[in-house]
């Protein structure tokens, strides 16, 4: 009987041992397991990427605002812009968007029309407002969790030209569920700007004062009335506030469709006139130097403005050569302007790593409610501007670009090894007359661990 039990108890003890052991082996898989997990976990990012960009566009046309709804519109602008994306860990993206732009403009060379010898609305001034520097900072910080299904992003922008300057905050948060086959996305920015505000140069001597000028002006004899007195008063408040929120939904929607719906809502308070844009009024006798007419006032528009858009996205997946990006956007806001975006874009895989994508967009838009052509406006307005920026027009623009993707970076410079290469080819052109051209392109280096 003593022997059964010591059997009995050799049993029991030895069951026992096997479900520690069993229990220390889950245990250890357990630790084992997670270690790899985290040591193997896919990065977002997987190591520093560097975009170089750069675009020249060029215009003209003759409905220039500087010179109240005439005048040519002759502008060049360059922009080289670096973008440096770092991975801090396998979760979190620091990204540094930083950019330059350089212009020369005819048409606002004419803030300063009167310094040269016969001032006209189509010819250039050589005054400093004819070429300016805007330069500009982006930096932001995303962190995705674990599963990759939630994404927040935050992000501080700062905007310097000769005339304003302006601090932005701004965050977003992603969530895809489903299988990763939905994605919900909320974002919000406010900007705080702050003009410098630079009047037309005729403007200047009145200021606040009320006076009038008999027969002469900067040596130049006045013909038209001879008695100049501008409706022209400086801007106290100089400030400008954007307040912009967005929401989009993407959803996959087959093997080969996937769709986007989007909707943004803006409301902007503050100085929302351009205080170097002259306006013409058709009850104020006119008063010229030579061929140039002198400002009557300046643009003046309402201190609020609230926007709102909605659009669509739809990629259809054709085959392994071809894929149909199309877009369509409606935009409303309460100064009365409304307007609808549609684009086609059809890119085209040409061979192993170069794509064709030829492009075209549609833009019409009708007028502001202040908005008048050249000496059209009344005096008594209380708001008026020549802008044909917020006029009636419909607009086209036909592009075609080229890309070269190489997901493995074989070609190398230094450490870096390239990714992409794209150039891409813009025509726009309004039927009020403006046209323009865009070159823009950039390549994109992936530094090697």
């Amino acid at each position: 009987m003593e022997v059964n039990q010591e059997v009995a108890v050799g049993v029991i003890k030895n069951k026992m041992k096997s479900i520690f052991i069993l229990i220390g082996l889950m245990g250890l898989g357990t630790i084992v397991f997670s270690q790899e997990e985290k040591v193997y976990k896919k990065r977002v990012l997987e190591s520093t990427e560097v975009d170089f960009l750069m675009s020249y566009y060029a215009q003209d046309g003759e409905n220039a605002a500087v010179t109240g709804g005439i005048g040519t519109e002759e502008l060049t602008d360059i922009t080289p812009t670096i973008v440096i994306s770092i991975p801090l860990n396998d979760d979190d993206v620091l990204t540094i968007d930083a950019g330059i732009s350089a212009y020369t403009s005819a048409s606002s060379s004419n803030v300063n029309a009167l310094d040269i010898d016969n001032p006209n609305a189509f010819t250039t001034s050589t005054g400093a407002s004819g070429a300016d520097t805007w330069t500009n900072v982006v930096g932001s910080y995303s962190h995705s969790s674990d599963d990759r299904n939630k994404v927040w992003t935050a992000k501080l922008s700062v905007a310097s030209e000769y005339d304003y300057f302006s601090v932005g905050l701004g965050g977003s948060y992603s969530l895809l569920f489903n299988e990763k086959n939905t994605e919900l996305g909320i974002s919000g920015n406010v900007y705080f700007d702050q003009w410098n505000a630079i009047y037309p140069m005729e403007l200047r001597p009145f200021g606040d004062s009320e006076q009038n000028i008999n027969g002469s002006y900067l040596g130049y004899s006045l013909r038209g009335n001879p008695n100049y007195s501008p409706n022209f008063k400086a801007f106290n408040d100089e400030g400008r506030n954007t307040y912009a929120i967005g929401l989009s939904l993407s959803q996959i929607l087959s093997r080969r469709m996937q769709g986007v719906l989007m909707a943004d809502y803006v409301i902007q308070d503050g100085l929302l006139s351009t205080p170097f844009q002259r306006v013409y009024f058709k009850d104020v006798d006119n008063t010229y130097i030579n061929d140039f007419h002198l400002a009557e006032g300046i643009e003046m528009m309402p201190g609020n403005r609230t926007k709102i858009a909605v659009g669509g996205r739809l990629n259809y997946y054709i085959n392994e050569y071809l894929v149909l990006r199309t877009y369509l956007r409606y935009y409303s806001d309460d100064w009365g302007i409304s307007s609808q975006t549609a684009s086609i874009e059809i890119p085209i895989k040409a061979f192993n790593r170069i794509t064709l994508y030829p492009s075209y967009r549609y833009y019409f838009q009708t007028a502001a409610d202040y908005f008048l052509p050249y000496d059209q406006h009344l005096s008594t307005d209380a708001y008026y501007t020549s802008d044909y920026d917020l006029s009636e027009y419909t607009a086209s623009q036909f592009s075609f670009g080229i890309s070269y993707t190489d997901i493995f970076t074989k070609c190398h410079i230094g450490k870096y090894g390239v990714k992409n290469i794209n150039l891409k080819i813009s025509y726009y052109e309004r039927d009020s007359g403006l046209n323009g051209m865009l070159i823009a392109g950039g390549v994109k280096f992936v530094l090697d661990k």
